[in-house]
């Protein structure tokens, strides 16, 4: 990026000037500024030949802003920031001796009479946690990836499999002989993106990348808000593993936190000494579940500031999406709070008008600008419209995680399969709402934590049982109306609950049951990518069709996934028991020769190998409301899936 060379404002004089026009005042100060990372924070610039660092910072309650760094010895008195004349609240300066490289934090002497110092809530990159400072940047990066972009322009408006690999950065694979590091952003862009690319992926989401100063917060505990955490390498460094990822066909996603920040001394806490981003009433901001702040939804500034972040990774990093943790308690003024602990709305409800009104700025905003991305809701109540459009009174996000689906199939999969039978409804009932939003069914980070286990410890059984169950849920999952998202490990059958502070076991990968469940979600992928029927509508109840849910006593549920060319459509097959079910008759949509095209009980899985190989030619027998049907063999524990092979028309008279 070039040096700026700043135009003066109206009253500057000749030791104060700005890179903001007035303009620039009037966006910011009415909430309407979506791109203050070009404005505000630190950025190179030349003044009269010299060339220098350009810094702005909003601290309206202030007294004094100086800024301190080893440029000065860490002196608060050395270099000023001036407050502008207009009333914004920004204090700004130029420094000829202060360059790229330099670490910085802003001391401010609040008129509280509090002496803060502070880093920058706009800068591009900070020290490597746990120092807290940061440190003047500019990113200049050759990006390699037109191809991928113009591709997603292409797509706007398409259905499009999405296939997400869920991925703590930290975490995912470390090097043990390096003192258990984590690897580096170049280091995951040879290792990580051949790995997604080989199991078939669409999509990678990362838990959050932002600067974030304690490690065992999984990044949800943002300081450096427009900064990838230094940890893993520069922003450059960043930025090459999205442009990697890109060439090799896939996206990234990643998780963006607008509803809540930490206490840290060096974050936006009382920034100024006051209460200035989030609400002042701890009943509105501070958050009890995270002992963190909530934001002042209600304040245009701040407002601008959240989604002037969002564009910004959009933009400077050409993230493919932005998944929106914790919705709910944006959305709910009583969210894990009790009686007498929250403050009703103006209608004497509990719902947060400021937030909502925030939340639809921010998805019109980014789906305007960039039409060729996604926003995700994580949202975990039955609020409606989530993912309609915000003209329709929807909140405007592109997809929502259907955790109903997540519990209740979590729920059932643990019974021991004796006693599935009873519990039936677990298994169909997500279909009575599935088609409400625009889902995406997720075994995410959420599901391996706090003693929850792995998700094949949650199966029932003996080790053959667990590890067909879970052949068995992905492959239920994958057929499922909805598109997918699986946490890392989970791929291949990670036995141990994840954890933070260590790599993925993937030792076990040695293992030929492990290694099946890896081919298992390698084909599903691929199987869901190129059969259109199991994407093409998603978010459309003409993509599904029940044949049968009502077979209870043997715990089977037949369904139907259906695209725009009827010769596409799939049955599917579920045997939820360990019995084998033989010439099990199922009723089928078009005469013919029908083909299994696949069976999680494949021996490369680790099955025990029930295949129906042979063709399977209807007879005229009626079934579940069908005119034709087919009998074969269901496999145990798994999941069988049917595609018309070759169709035969009806004889025509004297033929």
């Amino acid at each position: 990026m070039g040096k700026k060379t700043p135009p003066k404002s109206k009253s500057a004089s000749e030791e104060s000037f700005s890179l903001l026009t007035d303009f620039d005042i009037h966006l910011f100060k009415s909430g309407k500024h979506f791109r203050l990372y070009e404005k505000l924070g630190a950025h190179a610039a030349e003044y009269k030949g010299a060339e220098g660092t350009y810094f702005a910072v909003w601290a309206p309650n202030a007294r004094t802003v100086n800024l301190i760094g080893n440029f000065n010895q860490w002196n608060n008195a050395k270099h000023k920031l001036n407050s502008r004349w207009d009333e914004s609240g920004i204090w700004e300066g130029f420094f000829a001796d202060i360059k790229k490289g330099e670490a910085y934090k802003y001391a401010i002497h609040s008129n509280t009479g509090e002496y803060l110092e502070k880093a920058d809530p706009f800068a591009f990159f900070a020290e490597v946690p746990p120092k807290t400072a940061s440190i003047v940047w500019e990113t200049n990066y050759p990006w390699k990836d037109e191809h991928w972009l113009s591709e997603r322009k292409k797509q706007i408006g398409k259905p499009k499999p999405y296939s997400v690999y869920e991925v703590h950065m930290g975490s995912w694979r470390r090097k043990l002989e390096d003192g258990n590091r984590s690897l580096s952003y170049g280091e995951l862009a040879t290792e990580m993106v051949s790995y997604v690319k080989e199991m078939g992926f669409t999509h990678v989401e990362f838990l959050p990348v932002m600067e974030h100063p304690f490690f065992g917060s999984w990044g949800y505990q943002l300081t450096g808000y427009f900064a990838p955490t230094s940890r893993f390498g520069a922003p450059e460094d960043f930025m090459y593993l999205v442009d990697r990822f890109h060439q090799e066909g896939i996206g990234v996603i990643l998780d963006w936190v607008p509803s809540h920040f930490p206490g840290d001394a060096h974050g936006l806490y009382k920034f100024d000494g006051t209460h200035l981003y989030e609400h002042a009433d701890p009943r509105k901001g501070f958050h009890p579940d995270w002992s963190s702040y909530i934001y002042n939804y209600g304040r245009p500034e701040v407002r601008a500031f959240l989604v002037s972040n969002a564009l910004f990774w959009l933009e400077r990093f050409h993230i493919d999406g932005l998944r929106v943790d914790a919705v709910a308690s944006m959305l709910y003024l009583d969210y894990s709070r009790k009686a007498g602990e929250w403050i009703p709305n103006e209608h004497g409800g509990n719902e947060n008008i400021e937030a909502i009104v925030f939340l639809k700025e921010f998805n019109e905003i980014v789906y305007g600008q960039f039409p060729d991305t996604v926003t995700i809701a994580e949202e975990s109540t039955a609020w409606s419209g989530v993912s309609r459009p915000t003209y329709l009174g929807g909140l405007g996000f592109g997809q929502k995680w259907m955790m109903g689906w997540m519990h209740d199939t979590l729920s059932y999969f643990k019974n021991d399969p004796i006693h599935r039978q009873y519990h039936q409804n677990d298994i169909t009932f997500s279909i009575m709402y599935a088609f409400t939003e625009n889902f995406m069914l997720p075994l995410s980070h959420d599901e391996v934590v706090h003693g929850k286990g792995s998700l094949i410890g949650r199966m029932p059984g003996d080790e053959w049982s667990r590890f067909a169950n879970l052949r068995l849920m992905y492959s239920y999952m994958f057929t499922h109306p909805g598109t997918k998202l699986l946490f890392m490990g989970g791929e291949f059958g990670q036995t141990a609950e994840w954890a933070h502070d260590r790599s993925l076991d993937w030792h076990l990968t040695a293992n030929d049951k492990h290694m099946g469940i890896m081919h298992v979600v390698k084909d599903l992928n691929h199987l869901y990518k190129t059969e259109s029927a199991l994407y093409q509508y998603s978010f459309d109840n003409r993509g599904f069709e029940w044949v049968d849910y009502s077979d209870r006593e043997n715990s089977v549920i037949i369904y139907m996934r259906k695209g725009v060319d009827a010769e596409n459509t799939l049955v599917v097959v579920c045997n939820l028991t360990p019995a084998p079910r033989h010439l099990y008759r199922v009723g089928v949509p078009t005469r013919g020769s029908w083909k299994e095209i696949f069976n999680s009980d494949e021996l490369k899985y680790g099955g025990s190998g029930v295949l129906n190989q042979a063709l399977m030619n209807t007879s005229p027998v009626k079934y579940h409301g069908k005119d034709y049907s087919v009998a074969f063999t269901l496999p145990p524990l798994a999941v069988s899936i049917l595609k018309l092979y070759e169709e035969v028309k009806e004889f025509e008279i004297g033929s």
